[in-house]
């Protein structure tokens, strides 16, 4: 008789769960990489701070800032700050640009508090800080945890002061209320984007008055702080960048530690995977490029954001030293758009398509398109480039998933893909599962942290 064939095993696609294949090997690395991560996320609580931490690690690796008409050769290590709240590092390959570049593109802005340009006044002798907030938030979800204030302050003089208050333990936090449940009915009969208004999430900044006669006195002892510590006045604040952000550390997560749970993780635990690749990459075949690009919660405009020319002025700069056009290299790049995607939770199974949802643990999650319903506003990948890097992570032993953000009907998300994909280049999403993705405190696996830097790791060496 013919013998039977395993067709299950050789026709179906039956994904594992990671730690079912890790090694003790794989396991110790991984461990390594995510206490890496961990310090990193805690120290990097702003766009700012991000791009401030990559460049000291990157100078260490022995990058060098690009000046124009810097000549460059094959291994050359540059980067580009984009005014201190994005960028760009570049390791020269043994082709021409012309040849293409391998990109990634991560973002380092993280939904907040942004506080307004006039935001200090005095209620009921309570001083307070007006806020707006920025990207895509639960605005209940912001109220009644400790927030740390990070920024600058531009001064008229050209002085810029940095600003951190509340990340020592030593330090004051700050706070929006919220009603005790006592006094709450008529806000809870309310629908949850209802309950809390934008306009009254103001941080209380203090309440004991200054030892005068005069108005204010609250608000005026709050200044006199600031005055104090940083050498600022009120009007210095109208020149000012203030961000509140929760004042928690990144943590182990589960009795097992397998999670981390953090402020940041979207999109911050993509930034980090692809940056440390680069950082540790020799020589490859392409130019590799990786990107920390702001603004993207809002919508990537802006001068720092993706849709900014400064990627077109860094990228020109990289053709120019060969003699390579810039549409030529766009043409033949591809772009790994590093970007977070929602993990499965069991305890919202209705909001996602099970088949096609990320699941913890199962690897980088790979996405063809995002968009909301009817794929508005995607970039889709191509049916052969998601071949191609399917191709480059499975003979990098790289453990993957395909997912989708979401029912068909239920919403969607953006991403920089489509920002990449306008300029001929390339693209498709690629990224770390989250849970609760967009609160003041998100959790990741360790499993897909590592699988995610793996996969930039295999993408730049292909």
């Amino acid at each position: 008789m013919e013998e039977k064939k395993d067709y299950r095993a050789e026709l179906f696609y039956e994904p594992k769960n990671g730690y079912d294949t890790l090694s003790d090997a794989g396991r110790e690395a991984l461990e390594a990489y995510c206490e890496e991560y961990k310090r990193y996320l805690d120290v990097s609580r702003t766009e700012r701070e991000s791009v401030a931490n990559a460049i000291a690690l990157a100078e260490e690796k022995g990058f060098t800032e690009l000046v124009p008409g810097m000549e460059l050769k094959p291994g050359d290590r540059v980067y580009y700050s984009n005014r201190g709240k994005a960028l760009l590092l570049a390791v020269m390959g043994e082709e021409p640009m012309s040849a293409g570049a391998v990109i990634t593109a991560a973002h380092v802005d993280s939904p907040r508090l942004d506080l307004k340009q006039l935001p200090l006044y005095e209620d009921s002798e309570i001083a307070f800080f007006k806020t707006h907030y920025y990207g895509g938030i639960k605005k209940y979800q912001w109220t009644a945890i400790p927030l740390e204030l990070h920024g600058v302050v531009a001064l008229k003089s050209g002085e810029t002061v940095d600003v951190c208050i509340g990340r020592d333990r030593a330090e004051p936090v700050l706070y929006v209320s919220d009603l005790l449940p006592h006094l709450a009915g008529e806000q809870m009969a309310k629908k949850m984007s209802e309950g809390i208004k934008a306009e009254s999430m103001n941080i209380f900044a203090g309440s004991a008055p200054y030892a005068d006669e005069g108005k204010d006195r609250v608000k005026l002892a709050v200044m006199a702080i600031l005055n104090s510590s940083y050498g600022i006045t009120e009007a210095d604040l109208i020149s000012a960048e203030l961000y509140a952000v929760p004042a928690f550390d990144v943590r182990d997560t589960g009795l097992d530690r397998s999670l981390i749970g953090a402020y940041g993780h979207d999109d911050r635990v993509c930034a980090f995977a692809e940056l440390k690749a680069i950082l540790e990459l020799g020589t490859p075949r392409r130019t590799a490029v990786c990107i920390l690009a702001d603004k993207e919660e809002t919508g990537s405009d802006g001068v720092s954001g993706m849709q900014s020319e400064a990627f077109e002025w860094f990228m020109g700069k990289l053709c120019r030293a060969d003699g390579s056009e810039l549409g030529d290299c766009f043409a033949k790049s591809v772009c790994i758009s590093a970007d977070v995607t929602a993990a499965f939770d069991p305890n919202y199974p209705d909001v996602s398509e099970k088949r096609n949802a990320a699941k913890l643990n199962y690897g980088v999650g790979l996405c063809k398109f995002t968009g909301a319903r009817g794929k508005s506003g995607t970039n889709d990948a191509s049916a052969e480039l998601v071949a191609w890097l399917r191709r480059v992570l499975d003979d990098a032993g790289v453990q993957w998933q395909m997912t989708e953000l979401g029912k068909v009907d239920q919403g969607g998300g953006g991403t920089v893909a489509k920002f990449m994909g306008n300029r001929n280049i390339d693209t498709i999403d690629a990224g770390v599962p989250v849970i609760s993705m967009h609160a003041p405190y998100e959790v990741v696996s360790k499993y897909d942290c590592y699988m995610t830097y793996l996969c930039m790791k295999a993408v730049y060496e292909a």
